[in-house]
């Protein structure tokens, strides 16, 4: 029998496990158990605790916060927690005596190699199939001077992407034993520094339930979340204990050595614990009330989130884990933004109503008035599962959030398929969307453009099927979004037609070319810049499999398409025409950066619904930068006029999408010099000119 442990009565903060000199305090959140036990692990496979430790709510208790200080221990100690109390779902209480839970401030995850989702859903003792955590001491690491990048938004071009599937495929050339880990992305860092990113946009690396899933699948998206503070211990390289968390410093380390931010997708809309017949893991056993959002009947949970539960983000206990664990992510293991999954359910109150005051929306004020997170970049999923959707509204009741624009997706995807009445809605998504963002004191840069995210379709996809094709999700295609805005461009999925396949990467090629010319700041899918595929699944969050991971071979097969990609980033990273932090003058010529609107005649753009092209000039007075866009979605080649320009200048053609590689991106310097006072333009097509020997132009045209 194990040697009893001296304990003391701790204190009530920190919460989680703080290691001293002499020994570790524990402390967790519990207003409602009428008992708790901590359990000492002497290793991280160990079926049984070595110690378990009660605490005396006399001696262990202050408010509802239960503590223990134990000296003579340090970092590496492996530990859970018991809870008991009330099984009364009726009240909304979930309290199991025989359930190993995580500690919700643990800094590193133990067990997944045993861990049984179904033990913990079950009734009865769990504890050889529990995760648990892990004591970690931070002072340990040496960050080597490591800062922030504090790029701003309007020199910023976003990467989403996963890590695992960045370097699970055979063909990364990573050895196996790195493959899709923190270690084996350090080994990639190049071929994003060519690729021109400045920031990497990580799906969820919190520790997440891969089990989460339908039987014979595996949860690879991570919105699943098991614990807020723990790197994710499957994308570690590493089998010790407190391997992940520094592995992924040296991941973060490794990227901002190289200029490049990194941004965690983070999930505080719903946990893995599911609904009512979900595992209990952590929250729901420590304080099923406190953490979750009920329905009137408590045994059940409001389901805001389409994953079973609702984060109580509005609750004092549960908004202050929230911000101290973006304080963490931030302070200590130094990462430099956050993209909030389904943001709007952090405007719901305790109750899951809306928050309608502005000034009332707690959590979020918080978050943004915080000064550990002054500076990093904190981007909102402006919408929920359950009807709200906010675009447009974070930025406009607050100072720092920035938003993905689901609109910009829509609409130019709406344009480039050409269908009717899209070219006024893609003007505003081009100028950073000002019917949506109409507030004039912010960077417009904080709209966040994109075409392809994780979620939908992939831009090879978008060009390749007309309907969503999911059957390997073993939910008979009932999944994923039905409205995709996609074509096929004449043939359903892969296909050896000449035709078809230079129209698909034309296509591709005129997306890349509306993001990379719309003043807002882009972001990109890992994998598009080479026509990854998903053959028409358009939610692989169940495929970690080759379905979904970043295949490198196709990095040559693909290299004119990723060459134009890397030019098209060069282009837009090297204007001041996209370093902009205010809307542009719009059909004026100013001394401020402005933009002109044309049709296929100088100064007359179609707003009509029957109309398929837009045209426009933009110019930077101070930078002498003038450009002349136009854009073609019309299944015709159409005529577009040109701009005059001061004598002895000239137009050249920088990018013409119609072209095959090389001549489909030219350097200005090798650009082919525009000779007529016109251009025809190619069907489905755009074509971007530059003025060579640029001085600030004088249009020849009255608006």
């Amino acid at each position: 029998m194990a040697k009893k442990l001296k304990t003391l009565p701790g204190e009530s903060f920190p919460l989680g496990a703080t290691v001293y000199p002499d020994g570790v305090n524990f402390c967790v959140f519990s207003q409602n158990a009428s008992a708790m036990e901590l359990l000492l692990f002497d290793t991280d496979h160990a079926a049984k605790p070595a110690h378990v430790i009660k605490l005396d709510p006399s001696r262990n208790k202050t408010y509802y916060y239960w503590h223990v200080f134990i000296p003579q221990i340090t970092a590496g100690q492996i530990y859970a927690y018991r809870a008991g109390g009330e099984f009364a779902p009726e009240l909304g209480r979930r309290f199991d005596r025989t359930k190993v839970l995580l500690d919700p401030y643990t800094r590193a995850v133990v067990g997944q190699e045993f861990y049984d989702r179904a033990a913990a859903s079950r009734r009865g003792d769990n504890c050889a199939s529990a995760l648990k955590g892990v004591v970690l001491d931070s002072s340990d690491y040496d960050w080597e001077g490591d800062r922030h990048p504090r790029i701003p938004y309007s020199s910023s071009v976003i990467y989403e992407m996963h890590v695992g599937g960045f370097t699970r495929h055979h063909s990364s050339g990573v050895a196996q034993s790195k493959r899709g880990t923190y270690a084996g992305l350090i080994e990639k860092i190049p071929y994003l520094q060519e690729l021109g990113v400045t920031a990497v946009e990580l799906l969820p690396v919190h520790q997440f339930d891969p089990q989460d899933v339908r039987p014979g699948l595996k949860n690879y998206w991570g919105y699943s979340t098991i614990n807020f503070f723990a790197p994710h211990r499957g994308y570690s390289s590493r089998r010790d204990p407190l391997g992940p968390v520094d592995e992924f410093r040296d991941l973060v380390k490794a990227l901002h050595k190289a200029k490049i931010e990194v941004i965690l997708d983070v999930v505080f809309n719903h946990t893995a614990e599911g609904n009512e017949q979900g595992p209990t893991l952590s929250f729901r056993g420590l304080d099923n009330e406190t953490y979750y959002i009920l329905e009137d009947d408590p045994t059940f949970y409001k389901n805001y989130s389409g994953c079973g539960n609702t984060f109580k983000g509005n609750h004092p206990v549960v908004g202050r884990l929230i911000v101290d664990s973006l304080r963490y992510w931030v302070s200590e293991m130094h990462v430099d933004g956050f993209r909030f999954d389904l943001a709007s359910i952090l405007s719901r109150d305790v109750y899951g109503e809306p928050i309608e005051d502005a000034g009332a929306l707690k959590i979020l004020s918080i978050i943004e008035s915080d000064p550990v997170l002054a500076g990093t970049k904190l981007i909102a999923e402006a919408w929920d599962a359950a009807g709200l959707y906010h675009v447009g509204k974070f930025v406009a009741h607050a100072d720092w959030f920035s938003e993905w624009n689901g609109p910009f997706r829509d609409d130019v995807r709406c344009f480039v398929k050409s269908d009717r009445g899209a070219v006024k809605n893609l003007s505003s998504r081009i100028l950073a969307s000002p019917d949506i963002y109409s507030r004039l004191d912010t960077d417009i840069n904080r709209c966040i453009n994109f075409i392809t995210c994780h979620d939908g379709f992939t831009l090879s996809d978008l060009v390749s099927y007309n309907r969503k094709h999911n059957q390997a999700n073993k939910e008979n295609s009932r999944d994923g979004c039905n409205h995709n805005f996609s074509w096929n461009c004449g043939e359903e999925g892969l296909t050896e037609d000449p035709e078809i396949l230079q129209l698909r990467s034309q296509q591709i090629k005129n997306f890349l070319t509306i993001l990379f010319m719309s003043q807002g700041t882009p972001m990109l899918l890992m994998g598009d810049e080479i026509r990854h595929t998903q053959l028409g699944n358009n939610n692989s969050y169940c495929q970690d499999n080759e379905l979904s991971w970043f295949d490198w071979s196709l990095v040559a097969q693909q290299d004119s398409l990723l060459r134009f990609v890397k030019k098209l980033i060069r282009f837009h990273q090297e204007l001041e025409l996209f370093r902009v932090e205010q809307f542009l003058e719009v059909d004026r010529v100013s001394s401020k950066p402005y933009i002109l609107w044309h049709g296929q005649l100088l100064g007359k753009p179609d707003w009509s619904e029957d109309s398929h092209c837009l045209a426009f000039s933009l110019c930077h007075p101070d930078s002498g930068e003038h450009l002349h866009v136009i854009l073609n979605a019309y299944w015709k080649p159409l005529k577009f006029e040109l701009p005059v320009l001061k004598l002895g200048n000239s137009w050249h053609q920088i990018v013409n999408t119609a072209l095959p590689a090389p001549d489909d991106f030219a350097d200005l310097s090798t650009a082919i010099k525009i000779q007529k006072d016109s251009c025809e333009v190619a069907a489905r097509s755009s074509v971007v000119l530059m003025e060579k020997g640029a001085v600030v132009p004088i249009p020849s045209f009255n608006l």
